[in-house]
């Protein structure tokens, strides 16, 4: 159910507080005041487009907290990468209904039982923006374990 509406910003803490500036054509700009900002292309020319960007958001909020948990486990990555592929739905709006997640970990010593638990906390309880999106969108994962 959508409780989207017209209101104002006393309705709201203010947690997060960003800016969005318009950069010609359908590029756009957003960040936090005096912080680095990120750009967005809806024609994905320029940089990657809002969708794009969003699962991007999606998988480096994950694998940050997969890195903090093997980290905890003295099994700190060498390196961390994530393949993000997407089903999208036919028709406007073209909203995201599927996500798989295909993680690649390096480093030594670090077990499959671990990393894969990693993911699963990562993905299912601990990731802000996981938890922002529509629950009853599927993300599922993957991960290929390189020693070293």
């Amino acid at each position: 159910m959508k409780n989207d509406r017209p209101g104002t910003t006393d309705e709201i803490r203010h947690d997060l507080t960003l800016a969005m500036h318009w950069r010609g054509d359908l590029r756009f700009e957003a960040g936090r005041e005096g912080a680095p900002s990120i750009l967005m292309d809806s024609n994905s020319a320029a940089a990657p487009s809002p969708p794009e960007t969003m699962l991007s958001s999606l998988a480096a909020c994950t694998a940050t907290d997969v890195v903090l948990i093997l980290e905890k486990r003295r099994t700190k990555p060498t390196a961390l990468e994530v393949s993000i592929r997407a089903e999208r739905a036919e028709g406007t709006p073209r909203r995201v209904t599927k996500v798989h997640l295909a993680y690649r970990i390096t480093g030594t010593g670090i077990e499959r039982a671990q990393a894969e638990r990693a993911i699963e906390l990562a993905v299912t309880k601990y990731c802000t923006v996981r938890d922002s999106m529509d629950p009853e969108m599927p993300v599922l994962w993957s991960l290929e374990l390189v020693d070293g």
